[in-house]
């Protein structure tokens, strides 16, 4: 029984009165854990009294003494993030040196570098930094030509960087990166005439590109019913020559030459459209089988 006392009591003592005991000096601020990117700023009767900036175990009450313990009561205890944060404005409106409305979306990160700075100087920082490089992007890249405006980037970030780290600094911000992502027309009338003229010379250019080919393949074309009919008219030329000396060499032997001639005879014969032929058999009056194999002929 003595010993599920004791494990009873251990286990309140271990799971209940431990952590409501830290939480209790960590309301004392008899010790504070500063994690990583962070800083825990004191304030006692209106007056910052310690910045905590180092990540680890610190103990307000080695530096401050018992003041340290009035905190709760008659001051404040502020816990800044330090971490990098990114920001993306969109469609910022700027007007071309040509007149176009456009629109720029920028991207910039930012990241706290002073925070007694970032808590009592400016009751908005990310606020006022939103504003501030929003109008200097307006202000910085406004009647810039449409055509640099649309390609160089680059300068055009690095002209906004440069205008708003000034500022920024004095709220306890730094700024880091900052880049031009998208640069976009606003006038839908205007998007609508850029549309059709590039359907347009897109056509313009598929039909010029249809029509080069077509001139390419007439010229193949043409070069090859050329080559074809030179091929052709040799051949033309030299078909007589090799006929006839063929039957030079077939009139050499009458025996074969009158074969020959007589075959030729016959197939030219039997090409004829108009030649009737009429079989008789053989043996058969030829005179009477003639007149049974007229077409006018009629059986009595």
């Amino acid at each position: 029984m003595d010993f599920l006392i004791s494990l009873f009591f251990t286990f309140i003592v271990c799971f209940i009165g431990m952590p409501v005991l830290l939480a209790v000096m960590r309301g004392f601020n008899v010790y504070l854990v500063v994690q990583e990117r962070e800083c825990i700023v004191l304030e006692l009767f209106g007056q910052v009294r310690l910045v905590l900036d180092e990540p680890g175990l610190h103990l307000p009450w080695l530096r401050m003494g018992p003041f340290a313990g009035l905190v709760p009561f008659f001051g404040k205890k502020h816990t800044v993030d330090m971490r990098l944060d990114q920001t993306y404005l969109r469609s910022q409106p700027v007007n071309s040196e040509e007149g176009a409305p456009m629109g720029i979306g920028i991207w910039y990160e930012m990241i706290v570098a002073d925070p007694v700075a970032f808590l009592y100087k400016n009751a908005d920082p990310p606020g006022s930094l939103r504003a501030n490089v929003s109008n200097s992007t307006v202000r910085s890249l406004s009647n810039m030509k449409l055509e640099r405006m649309l390609e160089d980037r680059h300068a055009m970030s690095k002209t906004v960087r440069e205008e708003v780290s000034e500022q920024s600094i004095e709220w306890g911000y730094k700024t880091g990166s900052v880049y031009i992502r998208k640069v976009h027309f606003r006038d839908v009338g205007m998007i609508g005439q850029i549309e059709q003229k590039v359907v347009n010379r897109l056509r313009q250019v598929t039909a010029a590109i249809q029509q080069d080919g077509a001139n390419r393949v007439n010229v193949i074309r043409s070069t090859a019913d050329r080559l074809a009919a030179v091929e052709f008219a040799k051949a033309a030329t030299m078909r007589p020559r090799i006929v006839g000396e063929a039957l030079g060499t077939i009139s050499k032997d009458d025996e074969v030459a009158a074969a020959l001639f007589e075959v030729l005879e016959t197939q030219n014969l039997l090409k004829s459209p108009n030649l009737n032929v009429r079989m008789i058999p053989r043996g058969a009056d030829f005179l009477a089988q003639l007149q049974a194999s007229s077409p006018g002929q009629k059986n009595a």
